[in-house]
């Protein structure tokens, strides 16, 4: 651990103006307001942020960073407060410690819900200051460090696993690439104990067979590079077990199978140093087609910069080298925090803006906990292609993205006006994906708003939660006018008529925020007719005859009805659980359940409509399909064969096109929920007995 005066002559070694006095403030601080505490280790508990402070020196960060690193548990673990640690050190360090400090638990939180609450509350402060992002990932490394102290191997699975879902993304993003790999493997420990052990235990039989190898290679390519005049640094390094291990899984092959388990680094002065040693390399060593990447010209969008190839060397082995210039190395290794601006009048660093605005964006745009968590993962992952608009601007887009995810990247009103597309100047549906180097333009209208279908294709967090926000405005806004049309029937059944006041009063009864509430609350069936018309006119309920109420027909499986209420499933649609649905209610009729995308609900203008959802209770329901098999012998027995590996009984089964070389079956089946339906069809689309294989 740092003793006090190691600490603050680190801060002076690089901002001689720093504030001693207040550095060794905070030291003192932190110390006393832990005191006796104790880490799983046994060390005392304030030992944990003076190595959260050393590792923020490491990276020269300024005062404020410094002293932030240092405080960021008190408030959290000990009796000090917010207020006093601004009256004793200032805002922009009582603002900071704030942002890193979890919520208190709150007992009605679930362990997700707590996770998301605490996600956002951070994701917020980052946005205001980018110093609370340094601060916690620093945080976290040193807590993983000391992760195999803690006995519980649950709370350290989960500790990792967030750490590799969270975390470890997060430093990627900032181009603290340093951070991200030790994150990475320390997760990888505790989540894959088995793998680890494997891929470690390879590794260190493949050093032991080829003692110096690394170091040989790395040699021979600092001489032929030495030989065309260049002065180089290289160096060489196995890869990062997790790495390996990620590469085994997403390729499906075993350890032996992976051939480029090397990799070489070469640092050179200019960017033209780059492009000259690439061509020294490839000239030298045969070069493996495809696997060439220029992040100089193209950097990826944490700033990362860098050439990237893979060699064959010596016929056999296959090694990657990375090439970039002293500065794209730093820069490379500790992104944000190598470039960090604020001793220099307050400029934040370039490149940071755009993905921080899109995950502010999804935090307003987020309606629970696994949402929020969801689209945060989507919006930090990083395998990433290259897009641009007609005009040249460039978008960067995970992998699998398609124009939709490119719409919501230019810009929110543009994704929801979106109604088709052209890539590279041919029109295309809104599912196709995107490539590296597509110049894609969006055909947008005045009338267009986000589909509910469109969650199926999109991919980036961004455009999920824009999709999901304005699918559920519309939705609300539905079932509010839903509510309104109920709300005119209850006031007419009243003795008297009501005005202003006893709307809000009965708004206030029922624990309701504001009129669109009581509407919506309405519409759903959250509120029955009765409690609405006691709340209006304490009473008025009674005086209404028993049988002008609604009977109670049969037991219901869905939730959003009252108990007993009349329901059918919809014949157009059949929808089956794991489908949104929605409720039609026509008068003196029970309810029609329908899938939200039915194109039947276009004529149900003169129903009410009801928010539903599947009851826990749904055991199975009827799905229909529309297959097209070619015409030759065996292929319906092939198709049968097909829903009964997948258990799934056909109740009826009917030709409807006979036209060659296909005939199209619709076909009903008993399926358990939505996933078996997918399941069976991708089953069907996967036989080379049948052509084409739909949903109605």
């Amino acid at each position: 651990m740092l003793r006090q005066y190691e600490l603050v002559e680190r801060v002076l070694a690089y901002a001689p103006d720093a504030d001693e006095a207040m550095l060794n403030r905070a030291y003192v601080y932190t110390v006393q307001k832990h005191g006796t505490q104790k880490r799983a280790s046994g060390d005392p508990y304030f030992s944990h942020p003076v190595e959260v402070a050393g590792l923020m020196t490491e990276l020269k960060l300024d005062q404020e960073t410094i002293m932030t690193a240092l405080l960021h548990d008190t408030v959290e673990d000990t009796l000090a407060t917010t207020a006093e640690i601004e009256r004793l050190f200032g805002a922009n360090v009582a603002r900071m410690v704030d942002g890193v400090t979890k919520l208190s638990k709150i007992e009605t939180m679930s362990e997700n819900e707590r996770a998301a609450e605490n996600l956002r509350k951070f994701l917020l402060a980052m946005s205001e200051d980018l110093r609370v992002l340094l601060v916690k990932l620093a945080d976290r490394l040193h807590n993983m460090r000391t992760l195999h102290f803690i006995r519980s191997a649950d709370k350290r699975r989960r500790i990792a696993r967030e750490t590799m879902e969270i975390y470890a993304p997060l430093a990627q993003r900032v181009g603290m690439y340093e951070y991200m790999r030790e994150m990475q493997l320390l997760a990888f420990q505790q989540l894959e104990p088995d793998a680890y052990a494997t891929i470690t235990g390879r590794l260190e039989s493949i050093r032991a067979a080829g003692e110096g190898q690394v170091d040989a290679i790395a040699l021979q390519i600092k001489q032929s590079l030495a030989g065309s005049g260049m002065r180089v640094e290289v160096a060489g390094r196995e890869k990062h077990p997790y790495s390996i291990w990620k590469k085994m899984a997403e390729r499906h092959v075993s350890f032996e199978q992976i051939t480029d388990i090397m990799a070489f680094r070469v640092l050179t002065e200019t960017d033209a140093d780059c492009y000259a040693a690439l061509g020294v390399l490839h000239r030298t060593w045969q070069m493996i087609p495809g696997r060439f990447k220029d992040y100089v010209s193209t950097p990826k969008i944490n700033g990362y910069k860098s050439l990237h190839t893979s060699l064959i060397y010596n016929n056999a082995m296959r090694v990657e080298v990375q090439i970039k210039t002293r500065e794209m190395h730093r820069t490379n290794e500790y992104g944000l925090a190598a470039h960090w601006a604020y001793k220099q009048g307050g400029a934040k660093p370039d490149g940071q803006v755009g993905w921080l605005r899109d995950l502010v964006e999804i935090l307003d745009s987020s309606n629970d906990a696994e949402e929020l968590l969801e689209n945060t993962r989507m919006a930090m992952y990083q395998d990433r292609i290259f897009a641009f608009t007609p005009k040249g601007a460039l978008f960067q887009l995970p992998k699998g993205a398609t124009p939709i995810d490119f719409a919501f990247a230019v810009h929110t009103n543009l994704g929801a006006a979106a109604v088709g597309a052209k890539i590279n100047g041919r029109h295309v549906p809104l599912r196709t994906a995107l490539t590296n180097g597509d110049v894609v333009e969006i055909i947008r209208s005045r009338t267009s708003e986000p589909q509910l279908s469109w969650l199926s294709f999109a991919v980036t967090g961004k455009a999920r939660a824009a999709i999901r926000r304005a699918v559920r405005q519309k939705e609300r806004a539905e079932v509010a006018a839903t509510g309104r049309k109920l709300y005119d029937e209850i006031i007419e059944r009243l003795p008297t008529k009501i005005g202003k006041k006893a709307l809000a009063e009965a708004i206030r009864r029922l624990k309701l925020n504001n009129e669109e509430d009581l509407l919506v609350a309405i519409g759903q069936a959250r509120v029955s007719d009765r409690q609405v018309m006691e709340a209006l006119v304490p009473g008025s309920a009674a005086q209404v005859p028993e049988e002008d109420w609604p009977r109670q027909q049969y037991a219901i499986a869905v939730r959003g009805l009252s108990p007993g209420a009349a329901f059918t499933l919809a014949p157009c649609c059949h929808p089956v659980p794991g489908d949104r649905i929605v409720g039609l209610r026509r008068p003196g009729m029970g309810v029609e359940v329908h899938s939200i995308d039915c194109l039947e609900l276009a004529s149900g203008v003169d129903a009410d409509w009801i928010d539903l959802s599947w009851d826990a209770r749904t055991d199975g329901a009827i799905g229909r399909i529309r297959a097209e098999l070619y015409n030759r012998p065996g292929t319906l027995a092939e198709m049968a064969g097909i829903f009964g590996k997948n258990h799934a009984n056909v109740v009826n089964l009917e030709m409807t096109q006979r036209e060659n070389p296909f005939h199209t079956y619709v076909v009903d089946l008993e399926v358990r929920d939505l996933a078996h339906l997918t399941r069976i069809l991708s089953a069907l689309r996967a036989s080379d007995a049948v052509a084409q294989a739909d949903r109605i």
